[in-house]
């Protein structure tokens, strides 16, 4: 008999327990992987996430190829290749790891569990990381999360029996078409030797600081672990992550500095899987609002010249037009930065969230659901249980970029512009204009201060019309973050401005 192991969003045989457990059977092992082409032809998959895949493919394969066996990479319908998997070697096992997606891969993975049934194929899932599937309870979860930590890290398979009938294939053999977004020149590349040594890295010098320098667009590049793609496609295991640095922190040789930033960032760790399990619990989170109340707040068709304005860099806000930019060309920047995109798309330029989460979504590299749909949401104040997040371009941007070194990487129409100007272009005199330049670069698509002034009355004055006491309840003993039972409803949050943030970097 033959096991199938169907790789998705676990790139890697270390930590992999689905491959372990096929492994054990010394019966033949099919690692799989299929190139669905309808997957990316949604609008919040891109290229740029295809060729971390790609990368991390090739890796994988060398890994199996270590214990004697090879990665088969298949190009089509899941349900399909299963099918002529079966007729022609026997299969009569499914292994896999649970993946909490958006509705496509939901319904692709139900489809997959009728065919099993139907074709008595025994299915079964495995936990990857902390989301638990059919969560009854919140109040239970950061148990669960604690006890799924703190299992013992499995070593990669020694031995994995290989079908002989199978063969092997390359990843770039079965590369898909895409519906949207281009290449990205400076992206991170994918496998898990690569997360293994960014981890390395990270543990050994540049935690240091961690929860200080993770804001700032500069500092972040380096300060922030890195590892956001690797966790989000499972090339590296987030339990191993967590245990090597709850080892290093806890050290007795480790200085105290250190101890504290991998605190801050195993804290990190528990929010990435606090905010999937939003979505695990309501996969409806990614098309209406968290807040089901506040789904009629914003109506009609977006503005397309304000959207494509924030899309391509050209607000007119420096900060916010660099780290468009910069991710455009990286495929990533740090979370606070992503918050403030979210917002000012959201607040000054009154944007419906969902074409922005989209745009958003093609251009991480480190795309994942579960995080990116809930914060999405929450940075445009769709949750009902958290403080409005209303953030001031220039004042962020003389914060975090006081001295402009990171506008002038990425805007290099105001490269010859000082610190002191950098910050508000528009209100550059002609002849400052000429003499520092900055004359090419786009006027601000609106006054961010009266736009900010005006998106919180709208906000307030619809909350206080239209949102109840028993839906803000709903949400909050439903997706809330507690280590306890709810002991009472909660009041609605006031809206302020500010650069306040809540999580993940």
């Amino acid at each position: 008999m033959t096991t199938v192991v169907w790789f998705k969003r676990d790139l890697r045989t270390r930590d992999h327990e689905p491959l372990a457990a096929a492994a054990r059977f010394g019966e033949p092992v099919i690692p799989l992987y299929v190139v669905e082409d309808d997957y990316w032809q949604l609008p919040d998959t891109s290229e740029r996430q295809w060729a971390f895949i790609q990368e991390s493919l090739g890796d994988l394969d060398q890994q199996l190829r270590r214990a004697g066996n090879c990665l088969i990479v298949r190009k089509g319908s899941v349900t399909e290749v299963l099918r002529q998997l079966q007729a022609s070697h026997n299969v009569q096992r499914v292994f896999c790891h649970q993946e909490t997606g958006g509705q496509w891969t939901f319904e692709r993975d139900r489809a997959i569990i009728n065919w099993c049934n139907e074709n008595n194929v025994e299915f079964r899932e495995w936990n990857q990381f902390g989301v638990v599937r059919r969560l009854r309870n919140r109040d239970v979860w950061d148990k669960a999360w604690t006890e799924l930590m703190r299992q013992p890290v499995q070593a990669s398979p020694a031995s994995i029996p290989a079908s002989t009938l199978v063969q092997a294939t390359r990843p770039d053999d079965r590369v898909p078409a895409f519906s949207q977004g281009g290449p990205c020149p400076d992206r991170q590349a994918g496998g898990s030797a690569r997360g293994d040594k960014l981890l390395a890295s990270f543990l050994e010098r540049r935690c240091i600081g961690y929860q200080y320098n993770i804001s700032s667009p500069l500092s972040a590049v380096k300060a922030c672990s890195r590892l956001s793609p690797h966790i989000a496609y499972g090339t590296v295991s987030l339990r191993e992550i967590y245990q090597w640095c709850k080892t290093t922190g806890d050290h007795r040789n480790t200085l105290p500095r250190k101890k504290k930033s991998l605190t801050s960032f195993r804290s990190r760790l528990h929010w990435h899987c606090h905010f999937i399990q939003k979505l695990e619990d309501e996969p409806e989170l990614e098309f209406r609002a968290m807040h089901r109340e506040l789904e009629g707040l914003k109506s009609g068709p977006n503005d397309s010249e304000r959207l494509q304005r924030w899309q391509e860099g050209l607000t007119g806000w420096p900060l916010v037009d660099a780290c468009m930019r910069a991710l455009h060309h990286t495929g990533w920047i740090n979370f606070r930065m992503r918050a403030m995109l979210m917002a000012v798309a959201s607040y000054q330029l009154w944007l419906h969230w969902r074409d922005p989460a989209l745009h958003l979504a093609r251009m991480f590299t480190d795309f994942e659901p579960g995080i990116h749909y809930s914060q999405a949401q929450m940075q445009s104040g769709l949750t009902g249980i958290n403080a409005l997040r209303i953030y001031n371009p220039v004042l962020q941007s003389q914060k975090l970029d006081p001295n402009g070194e990171f506008i002038r990487r990425w805007i290099p129409e105001l490269a010859g512009v000082p610190a002191e100007m950098i910050h508000t272009p528009w209100l550059m005199t002609p002849a400052q204009k000429e003499r520092f330049g900055g004359n090419t670069y786009i006027a601000p698509v609106c006054d961010h201060e009266q736009a900010a002034r005006v998106a919180r009355k709208a906000v307030g004055d619809f909350r206080k019309q239209h949102v109840s006491r028993e839906e803000t309840g709903r949400v909050l003993e439903r997706h809330g973050s507690r280590k306890g039972p709810v002991q009472r409803r909660p009041k609605l949050q006031p809206a302020k401005s500010s650069g306040q943030m809540s999580l993940f970097d």
